[in-house]
């Protein structure tokens, strides 16, 4: 299943790759607006599966605080 998963993710980031690559040659505006579309519904697509594979969030929730210089 996280193989599964993994490939998929790995799909969606070649994908975004080739329509970048995609949109920085000469386009019809069309053709543009299809890859952009396309690139949206991919970045989408990656976003939500990570949050499936991976659902912690990982932040600043749990940082060390520094202390102040004054403070010790």
């Amino acid at each position: 299943m996280i193989d599964e998963n993994l490939a998929r993710l790995r799909t969606h980031r070649n994908n975004i790759h080739r329509y970048r690559k995609l949109l920085g040659t000469q386009l019809s505006e069309l053709e543009r607006k299809f890859l952009e579309r396309r690139l949206s519904e991919e970045q989408t697509a990656i976003e939500k599966l990570a949050t499936t594979i991976f659902p912690l969030e990982l932040g600043v929730v749990n940082a060390p605080q520094r202390a102040s210089p004054g403070a010790a």
